[in-house]
């Protein structure tokens, strides 16, 4: 038989690996001042690019892409190549891989905290990022899917089932969601509106997590762990049956973020229905990991590698467990716009894809240098710092999700809510806010030593770039089935067709979800009096988006008792037809917004801006005060109303030629109101003596814009007038 010798491409994953680290500490630091805005509102008082609303994309982009992202190219570079018993396909690949990945990632953290940002959760990034993610990402694939066609391994080992999942999905996701019409180089629209956004959003955003966080890392899991414990995979036929169910189920599970929302009630049902069949396939693959150490427990007790991974595996059947339950619509009507959600997803993101993440770069750096871990007794108290900080973490939110639920649906006798005051539940959590920032903090200082850790390791290791490898040359072998074998064992030696039937696998539950969302027009019905938004408003939309107000309020009335008390009546999906693209959101830090018009008069937004703290005692809310000195730009308005035009809105020519006139006249009548207040016009007196030539009128500036947008939300249907319960955040 014919030996040949190759050499492994150990650069690419050793870039990787730096990255991984690099981005780690950048994602979590900025989550941890994110922890401290809920204590310190005003921390970062006056500079807009460090507000709250830009820097939550930053952290979500950054842990998601960045540190986890990085560390799914490092594992997958690293194990395809000895899974396959071959080099990378392509070296060139490798490196626009590297390079181009990291090159969004510089774009998205410059681009957000200056308020580029699309609003969609999990896909913030504007369109010519949306671009270049998909380029990179073929790139990845082609070089994937070329290694195993290169191969001197026969049959693909289960991690590589998971990666060409990873691949095909995640293309399928990201393309799909991304769809927008571009008004400017960093300025988009997309071209779904209300519920079909928000229906392709979470199709998007739920598996995001399933086929970027999930599906990669079972393939890790797969490699990793049995290579750390020394021990073969529990079970082969259990890997099959949890691979094929698994991707089949998960994309139909998108819709369980959406329930008691305007999103029509089979596309809940189904949701629902496949997320809780989830819970099968997920714990059939925790069940092959954590039995995969069967006969290792003694060499778990000490080896740092194999607790990471313990831990990430035991987070993952956690979450797993949890995401089912709260699909359930019972559970959903609590937890959902709750600290419980923050709580979920952390469990899943902080044990399972930082823990494993951990493990395997505790694993590969000795193995990459040619040398011993610095110092064991570090990576344990990384481990155990690790795992309070989780314990810290995401404990105090589940009791502030449990909080938030009870306070918000408590009537009192005479059938009033014993909490009319929205802020009166702010203040009860404050102290498990406090918890959390310290579970925070307790986490990073983990990556730090990690950091420290593998950074002196590396310092006493080689610095041998490739490494040498032999392999028997593939044989040919018959193309059709021989005698005694099984299908998938037949299927693992056909790349390119299992690509293919994986593909097929995911797209069945996304195309009988969104195509009928998306080509029936009755499933969302229309209702005669929802106009579009006009010019101002339309521009005060695109600041509410640009400052991440998404990111703390909802625009969702639910039917519930509660809500309807608080808040109003409860929406409609006709009322969103216009919305691109949509704003329920999925978090209430404040209260939702959906019935926000003429609840309060304009000074009281305009004060509400400036100081949050002065029309709203104990309010969290920074200040937008950039919002008040900063000049309107309408150079793109009448661009912008075109795109609308070509999604569908309809906006005539007479609207696009006096879209001009259109702002002033409303942005005058709304300056004449906030001139109503005698304490307001002093002030603005003074300013504009003080000025000088510089000196923007009021009604030019974005604060007006904002104004009028607010002021609009939920009017366009006539709705009971309700008592005024609510206190703004």
């Amino acid at each position: 038989m014919e030996m040949q010798q190759f050499y492994y491409d150990n650069k690419i994953v050793k870039k990787f690996l730096y990255a991984t680290m690099l981005w780690g500490v950048v994602g979590m630091l900025v989550g941890l001042i994110l922890a401290f805005m809920f204590l310190f509102p005003n921390m970062t008082d006056g500079i807009s690019w460090l507000s709250f609303g830009r820097l939550r994309p930053l952290h979500t982009n950054a842990v998601i892409f960045a540190f986890v992202g990085n560390a799914i190219f490092a594992g997958v570079y690293y194990s395809t190549q000895r899974l396959l018993k071959a080099r990378m396909f392509s070296d060139l690949l490798s490196n626009i891989n590297f390079w181009g990945w990291q090159l969004i990632i510089v774009g998205a953290a410059i681009t957000l905290p200056l308020g580029f940002s699309t609003s969609k959760e999990y896909a913030e990034l504007e369109w010519p990022f949306d671009i270049a993610i998909a380029l990179i990402w073929v790139a990845f694939g082609v070089n994937l899917i070329g290694t195993m066609l290169k191969r001197r391994q026969r049959h693909l080992y289960v991690a590589i089932w998971f990666y060409i999942a990873t691949f095909v999905t995640v293309a399928v996701l990201h393309i799909f969601n991304s769809l927008e019409l571009p008004v400017s180089a960093f300025k988009s629209y997309s071209v779904y509106a209300g519920v079909q956004d928000a229906l392709v959003q979470w199709w998007y955003g739920h598996n995001a997590v399933a086929f970027f966080l999930t599906t990669p890392f079972l393939g890790l899991m797969y490699y990793f762990v049995p290579k750390a414990a020394n021990r073969p995979v529990y079970s082969y036929r259990l890997s099959i049956i949890h691979f094929w169910s698994l991707i089949f189920i998960y994309i139909w599970a998108g819709p369980h973020h959406l329930l008691y929302t305007a999103l029509p009630e089979w596309a809940q049902s189904l949701g629902t229905t496949f997320s809780v069949m989830l819970l099968m396939p997920s714990w059939g693959g925790m069940i092959n990991g954590l039995l995969t150490l069967r006969g290792a427990w003694d060499k778990v007790r000490v080896d740092p590698v194999l607790k990471f991974m313990v831990v990430a595996i035991t987070g993952y059947g956690m979450a797993t467990f949890e995401g089912p339950m709260l699909s359930l619509k019972n559970v959903n009507a609590i937890a959902h716009f709750t600290d419980w959600i923050i709580a979920h997803v952390h469990v899943g993101a902080l044990a399972w894809n930082g823990f494993l993440t951990f493990g395997m770069i505790y694993y590969l750096v000795p193995k990459l240098f040619k040398t011993k871990l610095h110092s064991v007794g570090l990576a344990n108290l990384h481990f155990w710092i690790g795992t309070l900080g989780i314990i810290m973490y995401a404990l105090p939110m589940y009791v502030a999700g449990f909080t938030q639920a009870s306070m918000w649906k408590q009537f009192n006798p005479d059938g009033t809510l014993v909490y009319g005051n929205f802020l009166e539940t702010v203040s009860e959590i404050i102290p498990m806010y406090w918890m959390r920032a310290i579970g925070g903090t307790l986490y990073l200082t983990g990556m730090l030593i990690l950091v420290y850790n593998i950074v002196v390791t590396i310092a006493k290791g080689s610095k041998v770039e490739d490494e040498l490898a032999e392999a028997a040359a593939l044989q040919r072998v018959s193309k059709k089935r021989v005698a005694g074998e099984g299908w998938h064992t037949w299927l693992e030696r056909k790349p390119i067709r299992l690509t293919i039937y994986a593909t097929i696998a995911i797209l069945i539950g996304g195309i009988i979800q969104i195509v009928p969302t998306i080509m029936v027009k009755s499933n969302v019905p229309t209702i005669s009096s929802v106009e579009p938004y006009t010019p101002l408003e339309l521009e005060g939309r695109d600041i509410y988006i640009r400052e991440g107000c998404v990111g703390c309020h909802s625009q969702m009335v639910r039917p519930f008792r509660s809500e309807v008390e608080r808040y109003g009546e409860y929406s409609k999906a006709g009322e969103f037809v216009y919305d691109h693209p949509f704003l329920w959101g999925s978090k209430r830090t404040g209260p939702d917004l959906h019935r926000l018009g003429g609840k309060y008069n304009d000074n009281w937004h305009f004060n509400h801006m400036y100081d949050p703290q002065s029309t709203s005692s104990g309010s969290i809310m920074p200040a937008y005060k950039w919002l008040i000195d900063n000049e309107l730009d309408k150079s793109q308005t009448e661009a912008k109303m075109r795109a609308m035009v070509s999604l569908g809105v309809p906006y005539t020519d007479e609207d696009i030629a006096n879209a001009q006139a259109q702002m002033t006249e409303q942005g005058t009548q709304i300056e004449k109101n906030l001139y109503s207040d005698p304490d307001f016009a002093s002030a603005y007196e003074a300013s504009k003596k003080n000025a000088g030539a510089d000196f923007v009128e009021m009604k030019d500036r974005e604060i007006v814009a904002l104004i009028a947008y607010l002021q609009r939300l939920g009017t366009d249907i006539k709705v009971e007038q309700t008592e005024e319960t609510t206190a703004q955040n």
